[in-house]
């Protein structure tokens, strides 16, 4: 979400008839739902996310225990469990 400055953007009407509502403030405007983006759409995270979670679960099929993998990845033994179970069920399907 980027700021933009309302002077440049709205016409100066509906510029005054906001600043009755609201002046000098934040206003968040919602994006249309048609025009919304899914979760990690704009940045490389939900890849990124997919890669580590795929090196766990290979990591894990080699033999190295959960609690390694809690450990060396920085994560919770119950995030890595969940992790694993996803895997295996994309794996079984």
């Amino acid at each position: 979400m980027g700021y933009k400055k309302a002077t440049h953007v709205l016409p100066r009407e509906l510029l005054t008839k906001v600043q009755e509502y609201i002046d000098g403030e934040c206003l968040y405007i919602p994006r249309v739902s048609d025009n919304k983006k899914g979760w990690g759409a704009s940045t490389s995270t939900r890849r990124e996310l997919r890669d580590r979670n795929n090196r766990i679960y290979t990591d894990y099929l080699a033999g190295k225990r959960m609690e390694d993998l809690a450990e060396a990845y920085f994560l919770s033994l119950k995030s890595i469990q969940r992790i694993i179970r996803q895997k295996k069920k994309e794996h079984s399907e």
